[in-house]
């Protein structure tokens, strides 16, 4: 059966594909920083209520995948936020690496994922398509 996060007035199924690096794609991620920080992440999810469908902490990046149920944007910076600062508490040798207290480079990718291909869309629309309803042809009105 398909798992669907219901509250009480929706039900959903989207996941989100989240990348970030490490400032200067430093290859720290190795070893004890890698474990730790794959612990830290596991933790932040359970105190955010995220469910991580997979993770993966690479040497110098990190992909996560969960489904939101916050906005994206302050999900990636708690991550990021709390995981830098962590890191640098219990590795402090990273501070010779990051001055500045910078551990992840600015920004990260984001990309919905999930079971429906744009091909599947565009079939559907088609499918329900009898003749544009608009000047551009883009919309359809059922």
């Amino acid at each position: 059966m398909v798992d669907y996060r219901r509250t009480s007035h929706s039900v959903s199924k989207m996941s989100v594909h989240l990348v970030w690096v490490t400032k200067y794609r430093y290859h720290v991620l190795q070893g004890d920083i890698q474990q730790r920080a794959r612990d830290l992440i596991i933790q932040i999810c359970n105190s955010e209520n995220v469910q991580i469908l997979k993770g993966v902490v690479s040497k110098d990046h990190v992909h996560v995948e969960y489904p939101p149920s916050l906005s994206i944007s302050n999900f990636v910076k708690k991550l990021k936020g709390r995981t830098s600062r962590m890191l640098q508490i219990e590795f402090p040798h990273l501070k010779q690496k990051y001055w500045g207290r910078h551990f992840w480079a600015v920004g990260y990718g984001a990309w919905s994922t999930g079971q429906i291909t744009d091909e599947m869309v565009q079939e559907y629309l088609e499918h329900h398509r009898e003749k544009p309803n608009t000047e551009k042809g883009d919309w359809i009105f059922e």
